[in-house]
């Protein structure tokens, strides 16, 4: 990347020859062609850090007009979305979901929010498929599921993906529920587990 001096050798090669234009040190024009300088490497530099900010997981810059892009803050937003790491967790999470049904979408759904999670489906009662102990789930429980999560859920400050200012530890299961309770089909009813 140019540096400033980079572009003062430039700005004085671009001037035509002759005494009106001196280009020695000291000089009203390089005090003026050395300011100058000086903002075409910060410009060269930020053009630099632009597709960075291109970038959802590697925005600091743009983080919030990605957030409003992608609908956040929304209703589901809760304590883990107060840490710039929390905030590409769930803005990562909304850019990439395609939706889905399956058990296995909940689960990446979840890791991609920073939660381990497990998910139970239940199954009607059947007689020659079912053993004696096994549950008595018919009816509703046949659209019933249940996810299993750590009773705690700590998020800790991460060099790099955190900011000064933010706290060093936030917890809480919140937005995992909010989540799964606004994507799961509406037909069924979600069940959460904490601890073992």
């Amino acid at each position: 990347m140019p540096t400033a001096a980079d572009y003062l050798e430039q700005l004085k090669t671009l001037l035509p020859p002759g005494q009106a234009f001196p280009r020695e040190a000291g000089t009203t024009l390089h005090s003026l062609l050395d300011g100058m300088s000086i903002e075409l490497a910060r410009v060269d530099a930020r053009g630099e850090a632009l597709p960075l900010e291109a970038i959802p997981s590697s925005s600091s810059e743009l983080l919030v007009d990605w957030e409003r892009v992608a609908g956040l803050p929304d209703k589901c937003s809760g304590v883990l979305e107060e840490t710039l790491q929390g905030r590409k967790n769930v803005l990562l999470a909304k850019l990439s979901s395609t939706g889905g049904q399956s058990a296995a979408y909940f689960v990446e759904l979840a890791a991609s929010l920073g939660y381990v999670v497990t998910i139970e489906q239940f199954r009607p009662f059947r007689v020659g498929l079912s053993s004696v102990g096994d549950a008595l789930t018919n009816g509703a429980w046949v659209f019933t599921w249940r996810i299993k999560a750590p009773a705690v859920t700590v998020t800790s400050f991460r060099v790099g993906q955190s900011a000064v200012g933010e706290r060093l530890r936030t917890w809480g299961n919140d937005t995992l529920e909010c989540k799964i309770n606004q994507l799961k089909p509406a037909h069924t009813i979600a069940l959460f587990a904490y601890g073992d």
